[in-house]
This record gives C-alpha cells, sequence and structure tokens, in this order.
C-alpha cells in the first residue's frame, strides 16, 4: 500500500488551490494550474488503489486500467492547459474569484469522478462537477448566460435525480454493493438501465438530451467551454461504461434502438449546426455529433460483448483524441479576441478540427480507421454508409466553425496574442498531430489506415466539404432568417417553468377563526393536566416500561 494515499492528491489538490485562494486571492490564480500535476504524476507512476473505510464501506480510489489512465491523463491536461489560458483571458475580470471557485470545485469534481472505484465516490464527484459548472456557464452575466444556465440547472437537477435512482437500484441488485467490479457481474433490468441513460446522457450530451449545450457554450468564457466540452462530456460516457456489464441480454436487444439513435445523432446536430450564426455555437453542435459517434460504439459493445476489449480501446483513443482537438478549438475562439494569428497560427487551428474531420496521419484518422475496424467486425456492417454521410456532415460543420472563426477574427486588437493563451492553445493544437507517434494505441490504427483505399475513404469528404464551401462562399449565400431563428422548445419548457414557480402564493384565508372560544377551550384543556399531570405521566411511563419488557 505504500504509495497510495497519494490518489487522496488528485481531488484533494484543487480544493487545497481553493484555500491558496482564498488566501492570497489574484496572487494565487497564476499557480492554479499545478492543482492537475498530481494527476499527471500517478498517470505515468500508478500506485495500487486506495480503501477509504473510513469514509464508507467499499470507498476505493485508484486508476488501475488503461481507460481509467488514459481518461485522467487528458483530462487533467486539458484543464491545466485551460487554466494557463483562463489567467490571461479572465485578468482584469471584476468577478474572477467567482469564476476560480467553481473552477476549482468542478475540476475536484471531474477528477474524482475518474479515480472512483465505486458508485458513492463517483456520484460525489459527478454531482460536484455538474452543479459547479452552472458558475462556469452564467459568469459572464446578462440575458443569454442566465437563459443558458437557467436551462442547464433544471436539467442538472432532473439528471442528478435520474443517476441518483439508477444507482440505489443497481446497487440494490448486487446487495448493497457500491463497487463497479461487483456491478459487472450482476444482469441489468430495464427501469436501472433507462435511468442511468437518462441521468448520464444529460451531461454526455447524447442526442436528444443535447439541448443544453448550443445555448451553454456561447455564454461560457472561452476556457470554461474548453473543458466543458473537452472533459466533462466525457464523465457522462465513463460513468455508463463502468455501471453497466460487459455482457447482458437487456443490453443486446437495446443496441439495435441505441444505434439508430447514436447514428441520427451523429448526423441531425451537425446539419443544425450548419444553421448557427455563432462560432462557439457551431463548435458545441459539432460536439454534440461527435457524442453521436460514441453512442455508435456503445451498441456495438453491447451486440458483441465477445469485443468489448478492442471496444473499450476504441473509447479510450476517441475521449482522448476528441478531449484535446475540442479543447482546442474552444480555447481558439476565445484566443482570436485577444490579438491577431499569423499565418502559422491559422494553420494551428485547422489542425484540430482536420483531425475532428478524419484527416490521415492525425488523431482523427487512428480513431477513424479504429472505429472502421470494430464495425467491420460486428453484424451492423450495412449501417457503414451512415458513417461516411455523417464525415460528410462533419466536414462541414467544421468548415463553417472555421469559416465564423475567421470572421470573428476581423475584430481583434492588433498585436499578438497574449503567451499565456497562445502557448497552452498550441499545444493542444499540435498534439492532435504529434500524438499518434508519441503513443502506441494511436500509432498503430494510424499507420494501418495508410492505405490508398483508407487515404481516399478520409480526404474524399473533407475535399467535398472543401468544394461546397467554396461554391457557398463564392455565391454569397446567406442562412434564411426562419432557419436561422428556429425555436427551442427546451428553452420555452424552461421559461415555463421558471414563471409557474415565480407565481405568487395562493391568497391567505379571510375567514378568522373564534379567537375567544379556542382560548377557553385551551384553558380547560390545561386546568385539565395539571391536576396530578406529573403523577399520570409517571405511571404512564412505567406501564410502557413494562410492556416494552413483556414483548
Amino acid at each position: 500500500m505504500t504509495g497510495a494515499w497519494l490518489w487522496l492528491l488528485v481531488p484533494l489538490a484543487p480544493l487545497i488551490g481553493a484555500c491558496a485562494l482564498a488566501i492570497w486571492r489574484e496572487r494565487a490564480i497564476a499557480w492554479l494550474w499545478l492543482v492537475c500535476v498530481p494527476a499527471l504524476v500517478l498517470v505515468f507512476q500508478p500506485m495500487p488503489t486506495l480503501d477509504l473505510p473510513v469514509l464508507w464501506d467499499g470507498i476505493r480510489w485508484g486508476s488501475s486500467d488503461d481507460l481509467s489512465r488514459a481518461w485522467l491523463g487528458f483530462t487533467a491536461l486539458l484543464w491545466g492547459c485551460a487554466g494557463v489560458f483562463a489567467s490571461s483571458s479572465q485578468k482584469g475580470d471584476p468577478g474572477q474569484m467567482r469564476f476560480w471557485t467553481f473552477w476549482l470545485l468542478a475540476l475536484a469534481g471531474n477528477l474524482l469522478l475518474i479515480i472512483a472505484a465505486d458508485a458513492l465516490s463517483f456520484y460525489l464527484g459527478f454531482s460536484a462537477m455538474s452543479l459547479s459548472a452552472y458558475g462556469l456557464i452564467v459568469h459572464q452575466g446578462g440575458p443569454g448566460p442566465r437563459r443558458a444556465g437557467r436551462l442547464y440547472l433544471q436539467l442538472a437537477i432532473c439528471g442528478e435525480m435520474a443517476l441518483l435512482a439508477g444507482l440505489m437500484l443497481r446497487s440494490h441488485a448486487t446487495g448493497g454493493d457500491f463497487s463497479f467490479s461487483a456491478w459487472q457481474a450482476v444482469p441489468m433490468d430495464g427501469l436501472t438501465l433507462a435511468l442511468l441513460l437518462f441521468g448520464l446522457g444529460l451531461k454526455a450530451g447524447f442526442w436528444p438530451l443535447h439541448v443544453w449545450l448550443p445555448l451553454a457554450h456561447p455564454a461560457a468564457p472561452a476556457p470554461a467551454s474548453a473543458v466543458l466540452s473537452g472533459a466533462m462530456l466525457k464523465a457522462g460516457l465513463i460513468g455508463i461504461w463502468r455501471c453497466l456489464p460487459e455482457d447482458d441480454p437487456l443490453l443486446s436487444d437495446w443496441a439495435q434502438v441505441l444505434l439508430v439513435a447514436g447514428v441520427f445523432g451523429a448526423i441531425y446536430p451537425a446539419l443544425l449546426g450548419l444553421i448557427a450564426g455563432k462560432a462557439k455555437a457551431v463548435l458545441a453542435y459539432s460536439s454534440v455529433s461527435q457524442m453521436g459517434y460514441l453512442v455508435i460504439l456503445m451498441a456495438l459493445a453491447w451486440r458483441h460483448p465477445q469485443q468489448h476489449q478492442a471496444m473499450t480501446i476504441v473509447l479510450m483513443i476517441y475521449g482522448v483524441h476528441h478531449g484535446f482537438a475540442k479543447g482546442a478549438l474552444f480555447l481558439a475562439a476565445g484566443l482570436i479576441h485577444a490579438g491577431r494569428l499569423p499565418r502559422i497560427g491559422w494553420v494551428l487551428l485547422a489542425l484540430p478540427a482536420l483531425a475532428i474531420v478524419g484527416l490521415p496521419l492525425t488523431t482523427g484518422g487512428a480513431v477513424k480507421t479504429a472505429l472502421k475496424d470494430v464495425w467491420y467486425a460486428g453484424e451492423f456492417e450495412g449501417w457503414l454508409l451512415w458513417l461516411t454521410v455523417s464525415s460528410l456532415t462533419t466536414a462541414l460543420l467544421l468548415a463553417r466553425a472555421l469559416w465564423l472563426l475567421r470572421c470573428d477574427a476581423a475584430d481583434a486588437p492588433p498585436g499578438p496574442p497574449p503567451p499565456l493563451q497562445l502557448l497552452p492553445w498550441a499545444l493542444l493544437s499540435i498534439l492532435a498531430l504529434l500524438l499518434p507517434w508519441l503513443w502506441p494505441a494511436l500509432r498503430e490504427p494510424m499507420l494501418h489506415g495508410l492505405y490508398p483505399g483508407g487515404i481516399w475513404s478520409s480526404l474524399w469528404p473533407l475535399l467535398m466539404a472543401l468544394g461546397v464551401a467554396g461554391v457557398v462562399v463564392r455565391s454569397g449565400f446567406r442562412i434564411p432568417a426562419r432557419l436561422a431563428n428556429l425555436p427551442n422548445p427546451a428553452l420555452s419548457l424552461s421559461l415555463y417553468f421558471k414563471r409557474l414557480v415565480m407565481q405568487p402564493p395562493l391568497a391567505v384565508p379571510t375567514a378568522r377563526p373564534d379567537a375567544q372560544r379556542w382560548r377557553q377551550r385551551e384553558r380547560r384543556w390545561n386546568r385539565f393536566w395539571n391536576k396530578g399531570a406529573l403523577a399520570i405521566s409517571a405511571w404512564l411511563l412505567a406501564v410502557l416500561l413494562w410492556l416494552g419488557w413483556l414483548w
């Protein structure tokens, strides 16, 4: 058990940072990114798992498997880079102390849920992260952030209740055991599965539970959007992966429905994003679309449990790829307002977008090859055409995002962006190209896809999207107003609930009881009990004790 206590530092380091923030205030902000260092150290030097019976029987922290270590690594690195970026971008903000408080609480919850080997610790971290994210979404103030925050909080609370109910039912099925390892051997029932999918799917942004994302991202500051999309969305996914058994007949029966939802969720949000008018909204729809691919992966794993190990590897590399690429793009959405990028800067900005499209020699190209390999090995091969269609819509969506970022950059102040914003963004962007060469899990599928047919299947959606984008730009096409202002049913429902709870209370009844009459009755009752009240009470107590002894 030597060194196991170091796992305590993973969630506690952000809380220690919050204490330092309370003491040294603005002077501590420049060093808050260091709270991610313990997590990064334990990724490369893992320690034995830590049992904490003093908190609750069965509490266990640690990342012993490759999936948890990869998740912890990219999460900590992304939060660290975004923290360095935020130390510059939020400088001078009158509410920066509030921002950093919510930031550190959300970070602590995000790290805890990853290293949690039991449901109680996972739920604690998940709740801390979800509720603290509300403070990041509404930070900038104004009607837009308030609307986005209200919808997010309403859905987050509904998701928390569904998740808690699902976890309790799952624990009840295992005889009160909260460890994820024990849950793997127990079959799943339909109600528990529905509750877990709803509670965790809301945070993951699966279609049709994505409705808060397009509103939250434009409202939140750029570094908050980066961790919200790159790290926090993945929390729901890893929760589903851990809570459900590897082989279950119910999951196999639900796989077809899940596959349909995943395919539709990969294409439809991308089409919605094409008519969005803000770069961060387009990127938000891109995140929803990418979550559709992960739903497809879950469907494949449910139908083919014998390939669970291969599916886990694809999930691992997909999470790392999407976390870094989408984090870089959201940081870029804030970077372009801080200064003018040189030409090489725009090449770096396009690199994570090209990786998401699936360009060969990038993380996205490797992930796309790995996903196709597991798809070909299953019985859903006939659905592969829809994967090609979704690749085209993804390419079109990222082309629009880059175009909107280019338009937004026209208002940037003269001079280069601050180094503390430029360097962490550049690191995340270049990882899309460097990581496949540094990490064998990505290098193998990347090299496997470097044959003429594989290269062409990755390039033609990108080339077609560039051709369509060129025609649209040259023709001067504009999104029709009716499409650009489509109603949001979720927002309308949120406003209805707001008006409902803000209605004045019921009117106070005007009928007045006869106070004198009730006062006389009270006095007679008191006089009755004053006569030997102590003796009566003693006898009653004695009778009760006697009855208890006989029982």
